[in-house]
């Protein structure tokens, strides 16, 4: 959706390159701040500091075994969440599209707990980034096979309703048959989305599919913006819709795939991320996937780190926060649709 000539000439967007600047300092901050404790305060600062002068060893143990891993899956897991919200939104046209509402992250989410019910996460290493993004990709075909050729946008979401819905069942039939509690536990735990305990082994995992489904992404700028003129001024461009779509289709895949499968459900981020920031780059569908990359790898952090702040005793679970907030969200952007559509 994008607004009339008139409606944007009242509005000033800040120059493209200050933008990307900001926001990557925005996530470099954030970043920061993640490193620097368990528990953001004076107190624990100090500490840190601290057992830096004392014990630098332990000190980089700490940061580079613990807290970098977890900010790096950060940055990693919302510039996918954010860049994938981004190309959904610019191929249907619809700001209420994101991985979630297309049900993207729920069939990831089945692969996923698909490799945990079958022990396939404790026997083979690639087994849970493998069984995110074959979830992913499996959600994102069955969506394609249901809406057809030349899809409305509303067929496109109710597909992905009746896909999520779908996933989510047979998540819930699978926590619901796990041959012990523990497993059950397990799922429940992983399922919340959280960044907590995570190594450079789910990096190593997650990166490589995570760069291939960003490249497939990042590709589609151009066809994306001649695509908000209509589909057949697109074709007269020389867009290949088909393609175009079959390359959304395993980039969300792939990357958000990988994102889930190391994390967990990380809800909203790819919704709210580009609907904030596509005004400030005047609507063009090309330089938002990047700022959108950005902006979501900085919030995802920018949560986390709020995360552990917030916590009283057991930590919060990242999903859970985001969704708290997302939620919302969401649905007042639902009733400002509807308000411009009236």
């Amino acid at each position: 959706m994008r607004p009339s000539r008139e409606a944007r000439a009242g509005r000033r967007e800040p120059p493209f390159g200050l933008l990307l600047l900001g926001l990557a300092m925005a996530a470099v901050l954030a970043g920061t701040l993640g490193l620097v404790s368990e528990r953001i305060s004076a107190t624990a600062v100090e500490g840190f500091l601290s057992l830096l002068d004392s014990d630098p060893e332990t000190a980089w143990a700490i940061l580079t075994r613990v807290r970098l891993p977890r900010v790096m899956l950060g940055a990693m897991v919302g510039a996918s969440l954010g860049l994938s919200g981004a190309a959904l939104q610019g191929w249907l046209r619809n700001p209420l599209a994101e991985p979630g509402l297309i049900g993207a992250s729920g069939a990831a989410a089945l692969g996923a707990v698909l490799a945990f019910y079958f022990g396939l996460a404790d026997w083979v290493q690639f087994a849970l980034p493998v069984g995110g993004v074959l979830g992913a990709l499996a959600g994102l075909g069955l969506l394609l096979a249901m809406v057809g050729r030349d899809p409305s946008v509303l067929t496109v979401i109710l597909a992905g309703v009746a896909v999520s819905a779908f996933s989510g069942a047979l998540t819930q039939l699978a926590i619901n048959l796990a041959p012990s509690p523990y497993s059950t536990l397990e799922v429940i735990t992983w399922l919340m989305g959280s960044l907590a305990n995570r190594s450079f082994d789910h990096v190593l995992l997650a990166l490589p599919l995570t760069l291939v489904g960003w490249g497939l992404l990042a590709g589609t700028g151009r066809a994306l913006d001649a695509l908000t003129v209509g589909e057949d001024a697109a074709r007269s461009m020389g867009v290949s819709l088909t393609l175009l779509r079959w390359r959304i289709v395993l980039g969300v895949g792939l990357s958000v795939g990988s994102a889930v499968s190391v994390t967990g459900v990380v809800g909203f981020v790819g919704l709210v991320i580009p609907h904030l920031l596509r005004p400030l780059v005047g609507y063009v569908p090309s330089r938002l996937l990047p700022v959108s990359a950005l902006g979501g790898a900085a919030i995802v952090l920018l949560a986390d780190v709020a995360v552990r702040y917030l916590s009283p005793g057991q930590e919060l679970k990242l999903g859970v926060v985001t969704a708290l907030v997302g939620a919302p969200f969401f649905l007042l952007l639902l009733m400002d649709v509807r308000r411009k559509t009236q």
